[in-house]
């Protein structure tokens, strides 16, 4: 079984802040694809459910998402998007069976 870890995250936009949180995430795409352990960063906009973003993320190993998490355009994200969302942030941490 490989250590590749995935994540799916969950968050939804405030009403009226759809677009500030698009442009928060679109700045944190580039550098997390970049980094050495990102396998696969995309985020997504749920078309069923205004405001509601969905991640779907494939990292190395559990190291490589830790890593992830303290790197600066990572704060900046949460940063930024603390004020923009409702409800807390769900975070999915998947192993792939077969």
């Amino acid at each position: 079984m490989s250590n590749e870890l995935r994540v799916v995250a969950i968050i939804q936009a405030a009403p009226g802040k759809e677009q500030a949180v698009a442009e928060a995430i679109a700045a944190c795409v580039a550098p997390s694809r970049a980094e050495p352990g990102c396998r696969e960063y995309v985020p997504h906009r749920d078309l069923q459910h205004p405001g509601r973003f969905v991640f779907v993320e494939r990292w190395s190993d559990r190291a490589a998402l830790a890593a992830h998490e303290q790197t600066a355009h990572f704060q900046t994200l949460a940063k930024a998007l603390a004020p923009l969302i409702e409800g807390e942030l769900q975070v999915l941490l998947l192993e792939e069976l077969a």
